[in-house]
């Protein structure tokens, strides 16, 4: 773990440099699209050198944080020039169309395909944080076509940065993921829309907003670069959710014209469900 390369560094792959750095005294080497990113990242400690794909010939571990749709092309790139000993991983939040991409790449049994379950709504360099991942679901896809000495290395890393590790194929990871996260970013993205076209005099927004609605569009404060490509690599399943999603919204919006208080009543009712699944969860954790 002496050498470590991050490509991508904002928030998920600076605060992975940081952690890596102080858990392991491993040099962080950085490679990012951006130049001023990467001399950013510099100037802040995250990382210790800036170099290329090309130079990744002498490196034990390589970390993937780009755009999802940028990934399955980048990962290519590093296999093509890593030592046979290497670990390579991502972090993207869509895994099926990676793990396809990548399955009859030689180097295969390099790559762990990974979706750690964390981030806040900043971006950049300068949103990188410690301890990011501490007691966060890490989910891992098609483990078993990575050899041993590969994933020995990369269970070490994810659980001596006290991550949580659970195990998915990737179609299932995709599935979930579009209702439990990417449904969400799209939500809070709808809403803010929503508001900001109907409420034309934005001090009204500030002076009127309560903790609720400022909870509820935190994400909308997400970078687009990063979630645009997340909602068009896993359509197919952001779709079938947001179908369900309009369908509820329609309900109660039927139910709403025709003022009938017990249907809304049962709906919030039976919704309250989730503060016992959610509760049972951080109990767990």
């Amino acid at each position: 773990m002496e050498r470590v390369a991050v490509i991508g560094l904002g928030l998920i792959g600076g605060s992975l440099s940081l952690d890596i750095k102080e858990v392991f005294g491993s040099k962080i080497i950085g490679i990012d699209g951006s130049l001023e990113n990467a001399e950013k990242a510099l100037s802040l400690g995250i990382i210790d050198e800036i170099s290329t794909i090309e130079n990744l010939t002498n490196v034990d571990v390589v970390i993937i944080a780009t755009p999802v749709d940028t990934v399955s092309e980048i990962t290519k790139q590093v296999l093509n020039v890593i030592s046979d000993d290497t670990l390579v991983f991502d972090v993207g939040s869509v895994k099926e169309e990676i793990c396809l991409a990548l399955e009859n790449h030689p180097k295969r049994v390099n790559f762990v395909a990974a979706h750690p379950i964390a981030g806040t709504e900043f971006s950049g360099p300068d949103a990188a944080i410690r301890n990011l991942f501490r007691n966060k679901i890490n989910i891992l896809c098609d483990i078993d076509k990575s050899k041993k000495e590969i994933s020995d290395k990369a269970f070490l890393i994810f659980e001596k940065l006290g991550m949580k590790l659970k195990f998915m194929k990737p179609a299932e990871h995709d599935r979930h993921i579009a209702y439990v996260s990417h449904l969400s970013h799209v939500s809070s993205f709808m809403l803010g829309k929503t508001v900001l076209e109907i409420e034309k005099d934005e001090q009204n927004i500030f002076d009127m907003a309560g903790s609720g609605f400022e909870s509820t569009v935190r994400l909308a404060k997400s970078s687009p670069s990063t979630w645009t490509p997340i909602f068009t690599e896993n359509k197919k399943n952001l779709l079938s959710s947001l179908d369900e999603y309009i369908k509820n919204l329609v309900e109660f919006r039927s139910s709403l014209k025709e003022g009938d208080k017990d249907e809304i009543f049962k709906m919030m009712k039976e919704t309250n469900h989730l503060k016992e699944i959610l509760n049972g969860i951080n109990k767990n954790y």
